[in-house]
């Protein structure tokens, strides 16, 4: 499955595997050694709380390294004719502009007005031209999105 990243995002996560895999992962490990000089693991609570942070690293280097590699890196102005991931999207709804840039899910942020492809919103938008009519149900109700621009 690929992860759909916008260039920003995709070097943002790069940047941090590389910081967990040169700097947190050593001081972890430095946090561990420690700990253990300290004596009786069973009863040691640096121990128990560097084992869990270490955990919690190795879980998000695995993470991040399966987003990296199957990473699809969307470009900015991908085309006018159509909205595809990365398009940003000039709506009108109930008379109120708006707009939407269409992201993965990683990167979704409806308050920002990132919105992933995946969402309802993001879903009924792919494929759409300037001057067509999207109505989309929301618990409200259904609501109707004329797209006025793509970019």
């Amino acid at each position: 499955m690929p992860y759909y990243l916008t260039p920003e995002r995709f070097e943002e996560l790069k940047s941090e595997l590389n910081n967990l895999k040169t700097v947190r992962r050593i001081e972890v490990a430095d946090r561990l050694k420690r700990a253990k000089e300290l004596g009786d693991l069973s009863e040691n609570a640096e121990y128990t709380e560097a084992r869990e942070e270490q955990t919690a690293i190795e879980t998000r280097i695995v993470e991040l390294e399966e987003m990296v590699k199957n990473a699809s890196v969307i470009q900015g102005g991908v085309g006018k004719d159509k909205v595809r991931i990365g398009s940003t999207v000039e709506v009108e709804k109930n008379k109120q502009p708006a707009k939407y840039k269409i992201v993965g899910p990683e990167e979704a942020n409806p308050a920002s007005g990132l919105i992933s492809n995946e969402s309802p919103l993001g879903k009924s938008f792919l494929d759409k031209k300037v001057g067509d009519t999207v109505k989309v149900k929301t618990p409200s109700g259904e609501v109707a999105y004329k797209i006025l621009n793509i970019e």
